[in-house]
């Protein structure tokens, strides 16, 4: 990522706190009309998962400026995930789920530059957290 896309997503993201658990909803919403299968990880109150998101996004956003110390926290929820089933094709899911959250929170200020901001973002949280899970597994 580029000093400009960690700005893009930070700035972008602070558009969306203000929505608070509409984030959850949608996202959740979304992830299970692509894959239905996946609601069976979720067994606890929709709501609470959605603070619970909300709440990992900000410290990702945030962190995206100081990765030497969010990659040991995005390394270490990637073998949380692994312990629940997560697999490496379910990231892209997450990944499309999430990018229409953006998408439908942010409107118009979803310009292409920001969605690839949040892509470039999502793709290196993405596979840190891969690449911790199958190293746990090795």
């Amino acid at each position: 990522m580029t000093p400009d896309q960690v700005k893009q997503v930070q700035s972008s993201f602070q558009q969306v706190v203000p929505l608070g658990e509409t984030v959850g909803e949608l996202f959740y919403t979304r992830l299970f009309e692509i894959d239905p299968g996946l609601r069976r990880m979720f067994q606890n109150d929709m709501a609470e998962q959605g603070r619970k998101l909300l709440k990992m996004l900000a410290i990702a956003v945030q962190g995206l400026s100081r990765l030497d110390e969010l990659v040991p926290e995005v390394q270490a929820l990637g073998r949380r995930h692994a312990d629940y089933g997560v697999i490496p094709v379910q990231y892209s899911t997450v990944g499309t789920a999430l990018m229409w959250t953006l998408e439908k929170g942010l409107g118009r200020a979803f310009t292409p530059e920001i969605r690839n901001a949040w892509a470039a973002a999502y793709g290196l949280l993405s596979s840190t957290m891969i690449s911790a899970a199958k190293a746990k597994a090795a």
